[in-house]
């Protein structure tokens, strides 16, 4: 029965086939997919999807692309005195929010 004498220790033969058997379905790995959290200008209160605690949020501005588009729009029309006050504009910037205990990113907001 055995080419090569006999099957090692702990092998398990397949099931017979049976034509009216369903496929078997692939075993993969599980995958848990994670929506961003809502997130606005201010610290947001939420439960943390990383650590699982209830949280608010810590904030970091950054210019964004959206920034130095307009400073370059007002350098070009004339108002370059004026280009860099974009950089001090709290609605021109990127609001990154993180959680104070595991410090993740948890998304931005770019409004």
């Amino acid at each position: 029965m055995y080419k090569n004498g006999p099957p090692p220790p702990g092998f398990v033969p397949p099931p017979p086939y049976s034509p009216h058997a369903p496929p078997p379905q692939p075993q993969g790995p599980n995958v848990v997919i994670m929506t961003s959290p809502q997130v606005g200008p201010d610290p947001t209160t939420m439960t943390c999807p990383y650590c699982q605690s209830t949280i608010t949020t810590n904030m970091e501005t950054e210019a964004s692309t959206k920034t130095h588009l307009f400073f370059l729009l007002l350098c070009l029309i004339g108002c370059w005195p004026c280009a860099p006050c974009v950089y001090c504009a709290d609605s021109c910037m990127a609001k990154k929010h993180y959680c104070p205990n595991c410090h993740k990113f948890l998304g931005v907001y770019d409004g």
